[in-house]
């Protein structure tokens, strides 16, 4: 029985969800990396991060290249860098209006008396 659209969503906002993840793919935005740049740039242990680009490798959204001893990485389509800035608007908007609103509330604050 296939698997449906929405569940599938889900499952891929999911593999989403790690920071180290979100990071990997920010950087890949400016285009592929070795994975010693990633880690620098990241400050996590190896394994740690090979846990995590293996993750996005077998989800289909990076790829990896071999040249010699180093390995390089990189977004494995555009539409994966767009859904990192539509997040990133997203989350502007969002606390935008979170800050609007305590402004809001801090200016409507009565004096204790």
């Amino acid at each position: 029985m296939p698997v449906p659209l929405y569940q599938a969503k889900a499952e891929f906002f999911r593999m989403l969800g790690h920071p180290v993840r979100i990071r990997v793919l920010e950087l890949l935005q400016d285009g592929p990396m070795p994975v010693r740049d990633l880690l620098a740039a990241i400050e996590v242990e190896l394994c740690a991060l090979s846990q995590q680009l293996a993750v996005l490798r077998r989800s289909g959204i990076v790829a990896s290249t071999r040249n010699g001893a180093t390995v390089v990485y990189a977004l494995a389509g555009g539409d994966v860098a767009q859904l990192m800035l539509a997040a990133r608007r997203i989350l502007t908007e969002v606390l935008t209006g979170q800050s609007e609103l305590l402004e809001e509330l801090r200016e409507s604050e009565v004096p204790a008396s």
